[in-house]
């Protein structure tokens, strides 16, 4: 996942960045053609707050962030395709996402109609969600920020909600969790839409309305309704003498956010509108409540509340003093209302229900939507949690949108010639009131492209998300001036084999890019695909101290200084080895010291015998014996390992681990006295180079141009393994005395315990610290190791 450029890339991009650069750098030794591009989410927030704070235009501060972050990534060595580089800010960029905009456009995918948005009074402006800070103004701290009504863009990613929901079984590469959060965000509900009636208490006015419920067995149970504050029937029901209370019950609700209503130890509130509704089922006269714990963009925005079967509406009805009804009966439901002390929200059977007492709550649902039908009262529907995209933004340092506004023929697309529509360079962002681009005539005002009268730009710009819902797409054909990308290159190249990012993108990024992708097959831009990515890795976070890496905590770790004190391989070789990438990662002082010096012991090793064996060719003996059996096994077993982890297990800590102990073997029969033959030795040594190139890759050029391997090691082969030499007939044994490790011996496998207690004392080492006891007893477990007490 591109990343947005702040300035100085942190331990969380090393580590997503190095995953990637080992399997990229892995393949191509495999001989596969990568494509393993970089690019920059570059529109955005932040660019504006910066521009303010620090008196620099956005696009100079983007710039120049983007330039200091390209020269710390390279300094890591990823091997990217820097020519395919892309920038969202960029209007070779954003060109082809204002035509992808207009080709929505055409299809009907993309639509205005009033919504809510934050709305700082103080300000006259529109602010970001990430502006609103305690339901307060970022900029005016003392300031509500109120929920206003303002036409608003949106796109209609519901039309594709069932495909999204249904193609979520295709992604078996992708990690359960993130499939399982799509599947609830996008929140398909089986149900019946009912229509009640509304009486408006002042003058008996009537006005149908409708709720959608999951639950129409429990109908006869509503003894209450509640809409949302912001639902537009409110105004109209509102009885004059409860208008006040009402009014200013909404004013409150609209500061507190979606999230904050929604909690579950949330106090349920609310406020009777003196108004009554019509229960279809049993011509009930009920109250009409407004709570905050309906939300307008929910549903219908209205709830019909069943007490006894739902703990939201239970919790509010024993507040306000609601009556109750139980009409599902089931193993542990009190006899009375009056001693339940929680919903009970299972089925069970239907009971108090008119005709359908005596139902189970299945056939109930079925049975009550169809008499419901034949009498025009409701209908079986299905609905999404998922709500169409709102793409509007009321600020500068975003995507314009390329539609012009004309009093004479409404809604004009910016002909396809005049692409891309650019950012003004000169604008007024201290100034407060509505969207920046409004505050620029010169840019705001144009002639229509259709009659050639006065109009005007729109002056929002886009979703940052809509940028990064196709940048994967763009790094296929970055410079095609002709297109967003070729159509030829794209079926080469997509699906993307491989995606790693964090897990806060589980949802909405990778939401939008599934979504885009289906659009861009239904638009003939791509053919046979339906999902972007084939393989997902959400890597870990990178913690210290026990806790996530923070400015605000004070425990966050510089790369470049790590880099610079220990060099680019050290930081990558700690940040893979420390952790699988899947898991959280502890940042250790002390790991990343360790790991330094491993790679001083591997170039300690080519110092010692690259002058000498660089002459040596590589060879594996036919029949090895000895110690070059033994490196000869070894190496071999480390290669299978290292290949599986890489390609199969995707674990890159337990390759390091296995490259280690490989290591641990060459100094064993190589650094006091040489054991092995040059030709082992040599072969041993340059596969070593290779095997660490993915990992360390500039360590590994130094040791193969040492070795005088061809070329550069990271276009060598990958080495393969010999299956004759992974299958050991010889096990390495712990040999202890007195419960303290004294040597370590190589014994055939089916070694018996007097075969090992016979190497073990003959052993110069198990000797001295035997001192000539006697032994008392000896523990034996094969192929592990053998234990005397003296």
């Amino acid at each position: 996942m591109f990343p947005y450029p702040s300035g100085r890339i942190h331990m969380g991009h090393v580590r997503n960045y190095s995953i990637g650069d080992v399997v990229a750098r892995y393949l191509i030794m495999r001989g596969c053609t990568v494509l393993h591009p970089m690019g920059w989410d570059a529109f955005g927030l932040p660019a504006e707050n910066a521009a303010q704070k620090h008196g620099v235009h956005p696009r100079q501060w983007t710039l120049d962030n983007i330039a200091d972050m390209r020269g710390q990534l390279q300094r890591l060595g990823l091997a990217y395709d820097w020519d395919r580089e892309v920038a969202t800010c960029l209007p070779d960029y954003y060109k082809w996402g204002q035509w992808l905009f207009l080709k929505m456009y055409e299809k009907g995918l993309v639509y205005r109609k009033k919504a809510a948005v934050n709305w700082c009074p103080k300000c006259e402006s529109v602010l970001a969600n990430e502006q609103v800070i305690g339901g307060m103004c970022w900029r005016h701290e003392d300031t509500p920020v109120e929920s206003r009504q303002l036409e608003q863009w949106f796109i209609r990613i519901t039309d594709y909600a069932q495909e999204l929901l249904d193609d979520l079984d295709k992604l078996t590469e992708w990690p359960e969790r993130v499939v399982t959060m799509q599947r609830n965000w996008i929140g398909r509900s089986v149900g019946t839409r009912v229509t009640f009636t509304a009486i408006g208490a002042a003058d008996g006015w009537q006005h149908p309305f409708d709720v959608f419920t999951t639950r129409p067995d429990t109908l006869f149970g509503a003894t209450y309704v509640v809409f949302a504050p912001e639902h537009p029937l409110v105004e109209k029901l509102v009885s004059p003498q409860h208008r006040k209370a009402a009014l200013d019950y909404i004013a409150a609700a609209r500061k507190a956010t979606a999230q904050d209503r929604m909690a579950e130890n949330r106090e349920k509130t609310g406020v009777f509108l003196g108004a009554y509704a019509i229960n279809p089922v049993n011509d009930e006269r009920i109250p009409i409540y407004i709570s905050d714990y309906v939300l307008v963009e929910y549903g219908t925005g209205v709830v019909m509340a069943v007490p006894t079967h739902d703990q939201r509406d239970f919790e509010f009805a024993r507040k306000y003093d609601l009556p109750l009804r139980i009409v599902i009966r089931a193993e542990g439901v009190p006899e009375s209302e009056a001693d339940m002390t929680a919903a009970y929200e299972g089925p069970g059977m239907m009971v108090e229900s008119g005709p359908f007492t005596g139902l189970s709550s299945e056939e109930g649902k079925m049975k009550i939507t169809e008499w419901l039908e034949g009498r025009g009262k409701g209908k079986a529907e299905i609905q999404y949690r998922l709500k169409d995209w709102l793409i509007s933004r009321q600020r500068y340092w975003g995507m314009p949108i390329p539609i012009i506004h004309c009093g004479k023929c409404g809604l004009v697309p910016v002909p396809e010639k005049d692409l891309p529509v650019d950012l003004p360079e000169k604008v007024d962002l201290a100034a407060i009131g509505n969207s920046p681009l409004s505050r620029v005539p010169e840019w705001l005002n144009v002639a229509c492209p259709s009659c050639g009268g006065s109009a005007r730009r729109d002056p929002d710009t886009i979703d940052t998300f809509f940028d990064s819902s196709w940048y994967f797409l763009r790094f296929i054909d970055a410079r095609n001036d002709r297109a967003p990308w070729d159509k030829a290159l794209a079926e080469q190249w997509m699906p993307v084999d491989l995606y790693i990012g964090g897990i806060e993108h589980a949802i909405l990024h990778l939401l939008y890019s599934r979504f885009f992708t289906k659009v861009m097959r239904d638009l003939g831009l791509l053919a046979r695909v339906s999902e972007p990515f084939k393989k997902l890795v959400t890597q870990g976070m990178v913690t210290k101290d026990g806790a996530k890496m923070s400015k605000s905590l004070g425990n966050t770790v510089d790369p470049g200084a790590i880099i610079q004190e220990y060099g680019a391989d050290t930081a990558r070789l700690f940040i893979l080895f420390a952790s699988p990438p899947q898991k959280d990662l502890e940042w250790s002082e002390s790991g990343v010291a360790g790991c330094s010096r491993f790679l001083d012991r591997v170039y300690r090793l080519m110092v010692k015998y690259a002058p000498r064996l660089a002459a040596v060719p590589d060879s594996d003996p036919e029949h090895p014996a000895g110690d070059d059996l033994a490196l000869t096994q070894r190496l071999h077993q480390t290669l299978k390992a290292v290949t599986d982890d890489i390609e199969q297990r995707f674990q890159f800590n337990t390759a390091i681990s296995r490259i280690m102990e490989l290591v641990n073997e060459l100094y064993r029969v190589a650094w006091d006295e040489q054991k092995v033959s040059d030709a082992v030795l040599a072969t041993a040594l340059r596969r070593l180079a290779q095997m660490l190139s993915p990992f360390a890759p500039h360590l590994a050029e130094e040791c193969w141009e040492m070795l005088a391997g061809p070329g550069r090691v990271c276009r060598s082969n990958w080495p393969r393994y010999d299956p004759r030499f992974v299958v050991e007939d010889t096990v390495e044994i712990v040999v202890q005395v007195n419960g303290k490790k004294r040597a370590e011996l190589r014994l055939p496998l089916n070694a018996t315990q007097d075969d090992a207690r016979t190497a073990a004392l003959a052993d110069g080492r198990v000797q001295r610290h035997l001192e000539g006891r006697p032994v008392r007893k000896v523990v034996y477990v094969p192929g592990r190791l053998i234990s005397f007490v003296v």
